[in-house]
């Protein structure tokens, strides 16, 4: 079976040395259970290259103080290279000003907060948010609780079998009510590619803002939000090659200027009486208090790392890992995969008939081999698809064919111990 995402093919690119990328990995050359590590679970958290272990000790050991107001060199230092690693990651989704990426703590925050700034203002009692069975809970719980606040409703876009949307529901969801539309780009369960510049381009037609969850898409494949034309979109810097605690919000201008602020104190101030607050601009509003300066600077060296590998060789040489890991499979009696989108990124959910996910983990563990087990934070999906719980796969573009193997092998060692 092949899952090689058509639109992929012409930019696939053979130079991406795995080798030299490697070498920038010191944690690939641990051993577990006396075995190489394998290092398999890269949609909960990727691994940092050297040159991004260099940037946060640089920043430690020779730029370190607060920023913004300070006069004195390193308080300035700080200040233009966190402005720096905006910039950054500006001209990596190609958004059209730095003032509309906003650094938060992850994912999670950036949602919250447009819940917070966006939600409580413009969504109201009887109005209607659309979501899709494929979210993490991260994108479904603050848009409950928003409902649950104001009185409004949440409809949600159904999946087939295969793990993809169904288009032709979610076009039949929208009324005169709907004000929202919350979708992931791509399923950190299943790994299916949903069609979010379609979604969004119907949902625009009918005056409704889009944010999209790019937590797992981001780090493998070309994000353009000005072509995707999103009003917002979110992800982590933990899942691209950066640090825990940092990610990014980015939204269009004329939205984060009407939106209010999340949370309050610190440089997201310009004056303050005990009678009234003004505000600071955009993207100064929404980050109140002392920022992860440390963790946004090496954010953005982690894009320049993935900017230098080149984002479309890393997409195109992940698709051949998927694939490969997925005919390797799909040969071993008595493993289905959960998940067959005809568009996918490199993940690879599946079930061993009559072995706990659990048990497939903690003896893969035994192999060297690192995944996933559990619901992933989509139970919805695990319902809809009649499954407690998969062991997940998740490569990187650091993954070899030979890891593959070793991965194989661990799952037909599963088999003979269990069954």
């Amino acid at each position: 079976m092949k899952i090689i995402d058509s639109t992929l093919q012409p930019q696939i690119d053979s130079t991406l040395d795995v080798a030299r990328v490697r070498a920038d990995f010191p944690i690939l050359e641990l051993q577990v259970e006396g075995k190489p590590l394998v290092y398999l679970d890269n949609a909960a958290s990727s691994q940092m290259p050297q040159p991004v272990i260099d940037r946060l000790v640089r920043y430690q050991t020779r730029q370190h103080a607060n920023i913004n107001r300070g006069v004195h060199y390193l308080s300035e230092t700080a200040t233009a290279e966190y402005e720096a690693a905006r910039c950054k990651l500006q001209r990596f989704i190609n958004a059209r000003e730095d003032r509309e990426v906003i650094f938060t703590s992850g994912t999670t925050d950036s949602i919250n907060l447009v819940m917070h700034g966006y939600g409580r203002k413009f969504i109201g009692a009887g109005d209607e948010i659309i979501l899709t069975t494929l979210e993490h809970h991260s994108n479904i719980v603050p848009w409950q609780m928003l409902a649950e606040e104001k009185g409004a409703r949440i409809r949600v876009v159904p999946i087939n079998d295969a793990g993809e949307l169904l288009i032709d529901d979610y076009e039949k969801l929208f009324n005169e009510r709907t004000k929202f539309v919350g979708v992931m780009h791509v399923s950190n369960a299943l790994g299916t590619i949903n069609p979010v510049r379609e979604m969004i381009a119907f949902a625009h037609a009918r005056g409704v803002p889009v944010l999209v969850d790019g937590a797992q898409a981001a780090p493998h494949m070309k994000v353009d939000v000005q072509e995707l034309d999103c009003d917002f979109y979110a992800f982590s810097g933990h899942k691209m090659c950066g640090p825990t605690g940092i990610g990014i919000l980015y939204g269009k201008a004329e939205l984060l200027e009407r939106m209010q602020p999340f949370k309050g104190g610190g440089d997201m101030i310009l004056s303050v009486t005990f009678e009234r607050t003004t505000y600071n601009s955009i993207p100064h509003k929404f980050e109140a208090g002392t920022p992860p300066i440390a963790a946004a600077i090496g954010l953005g060296a982690a894009v320049d790392y993935l900017s230098n590998v080149g984002i479309n060789a890393i997409a195109a040489y992940e698709i051949e890992l998927l694939n490969y890991a997925t005919e390797q499979i799909l040969q071993i009696p008595g493993v289905r995969i959960i998940g067959t989108a005809a568009k996918k990124t490199a993940v690879l959910s599946f079930e061993v008939a009559g072995v706990h996910p659990h048990d497939v983990g903690t003896l893969l563990n035994q192999e060297g081999v690192a995944v996933r087990t559990g619901h992933h934070c989509v139970q919805p999906v695990m319902l809809r698809l009649k499954v407690p719980a998969t062991t997940r796969a998740s490569f990187a573009f650091y993954n070899t064919m030979a890891e593959v193997d070793t991965f194989i092998a661990g799952i037909r060692t599963v088999q003979k111990i269990f069954i």
